[in-house]
């Protein structure tokens, strides 16, 4: 009987290629965000202007500010010099042209006859050399305050009106409107008693036939739709899936001790976000001192990056809501900025848990001791994303307690104010400060204190996976401790009940 010759095994499958973030990729994705914004901007500051050209028009054509009231214990109240594009070349043709138009400068005095004129600085200044007079020096309008200037000096010796150098000037009982058309020079507004009297009260506006808006309206509008259009081509080159599809390897496959497992002999996880990190037996004992130092310039790239997620996760959400996909190029950029904060925040303050440098990188990096995986969902619901916001709530109130936040006060001193801002500690942050002076004093981190971190953490990108839109399952609430994904028990059919004995 002949021997039978061995079956030869079949070769293995050839490994799959995986797409690769390279930094032209990135490049082009965070600075097609960035030009997008800007676009965004534009058509913003267009579709304003148009707005205020065509409907905050009064019925003689201007554009005019709200009344508000001026008034001083001297003669006269004045602007500062208002310099129209003396001298500079290039910038004439905005008044010579009348591309500014006509400037109405309307007030009603409650004290008696009112003047308001428009005239060159040089003239105003020389009339009212030796008078006193309050100068504008600021003027806030929500609330309206107005700040002034004093200039010490006597009553002028002729009224206003009998000066022949105005520009523009009205005077009379009532509502009196100064009409001036916009030259270049040096100018100044002046507000007086029409006889030249102490004591200046009226209530003022002012009003310009801005017929530039239009125009600028229209360049914004078209500059944006063409910057915007060059945003989008840069993201979409920058995210389009390579020729070789990477192949995802979904977060049932990770096995504990964050290894890849076949996915026939993995158990699901919890949820279909996977969040792994193992910690370093031989941490340094002073090193996470510095580490807010080392990272920064992970910090600066993760900014820009973090801008983009931002922006894309805007473009996911129409995307979704219009075709119930999250876009794969799309997903798998915001997937490698969550990999990419999530291996600085484990080197760094949201763990402690390694010394080894994170890579800058938006891959996987499988053989980095802390991995971060979601599932790509095939489909979503298409009206989910509007209400996602509102019905994670009670989780980001929970997140604001892990990770912390920041406060605002504001401080004022006279006319000087400013605004700051306070860290808060999560309890994260207090978590790995424990951890730190354990290392300093024990050389060791405690286990059950790294649990407990990477649980919150756990608990963190899971909402972060929810709330970006990225999967529609709600995160449970619990915590998941340890650095290995817990797994669904497999569900194991029940023996049948015993019968009665055969007879």
């Amino acid at each position: 009987m002949a021997a039978e010759t061995p079956a030869t095994p079949a070769p293995p499958p050839p490994a799959p290629t995986r797409a690769r973030w390279s930094v032209g990729r990135i490049l082009l994705v965070v600075f097609g965000c960035i030009v997008a914004l800007l676009a965004v901007a534009l058509l913003g500051a267009g579709g304003t202007t148009l707005w205020a050209d065509r409907t905050q028009r009064d019925d003689d054509g201007y554009l005019t500010t709200p009344t508000e009231r001026f008034e001083t214990e001297a003669y006269a109240i004045t602007s500062e010099s208002i310099d129209l594009f003396e001298g500079e070349e290039g910038g004439e043709w905005l008044v010579t042209e009348g591309v500014l138009g006509k400037v109405r400068i309307t007030g009603e005095s409650d004290t008696g006859d009112v003047f308001i004129g428009i005239g060159a600085t040089e003239d105003v200044d020389s009339y009212l050399d030796g008078v006193e007079h309050d100068e504008v020096r600021d003027i806030d309008f929500e609330p309206f305050s107005v700040d002034y200037r004093r200039i010490p000096g006597d009553r002028p010796a002729e009224p206003p009106g009998e000066q022949g150098f105005w520009a523009a000037a009205a005077s009379g009982p009532g509502r009196q409107s100064a009409v001036w058309e916009a030259e270049s020079g040096d100018w100044t507004i002046v507000l007086m008693n029409a006889d030249g009297s102490q004591g200046v009260a009226a209530e003022v506006s002012a009003g310009a036939k801005a017929g530039f808006l239009l125009w600028l309206a229209i360049g914004l509008l078209a500059a944006g739709a063409l910057i915007l259009a060059g945003g989008v081509t840069m993201i979409v080159f920058g995210v389009r899936r390579a020729s070789a599809r990477a192949t995802a390897v979904p977060a049932t496959a990770v096995a504990e001790g964050g290894a890849v497992a076949t996915a026939g002999a993995a158990r699901p996880t919890v949820y279909p976000a996977a969040v792994q990190g193992e910690l370093d037996p031989d941490l340094s004992r002073w090193l996470w001192v510095v580490k807010w130092l080392l990272a920064i310039p992970h910090y600066i790239v993760l900014a820009f990056l973090w801008l983009a997620f931002t922006v894309l996760t805007v473009v996911a959400f129409f995307a979704i809501l219009f075709t119930g996909r999250y876009p794969r190029g799309i997903f798998d950029f915001n997937l490698g900025v969550l990999r990419w904060t999530w291996r600085v925040g484990f080197y760094s303050y949201w763990a402690l848990g390694t010394d080894r440098y994170p890579p800058f990188s938006l891959g996987e990096e499988p053989d980095y001791p802390a991995t971060l995986h979601i599932d790509y969902p095939e489909r979503l619901s298409h009206w989910l994303p509007l209400v996602k916001w509102l019905l994670a709530i009670p989780h980001l109130i929970l997140v604001g307690i892990f990770i912390g936040g920041w406060g605002w006060g504001w401080w004022g001193w006279g006319d000087y104010g400013g605004g700051w801002g306070i860290g808060i500690a999560g309890l994260v942050g207090i978590l790995v400060v424990i951890a730190g002076l354990a290392l300093v004093f024990t050389g060791r981190y405690p286990p059950s204190l790294f649990d407990f971190t990477l649980g919150l953490d756990r608990w963190v990108v899971r909402v972060a996976a929810y709330v970006s839109l990225m999967r529609d399952e709600y995160p449970p609430f619990r915590l998941d401790m340890g650095p290995a994904e817990p797994t669904e028990p497999e569900h194991t059919p029940s023996p049948p009940e015993a019968g009665p004995p055969a007879p």
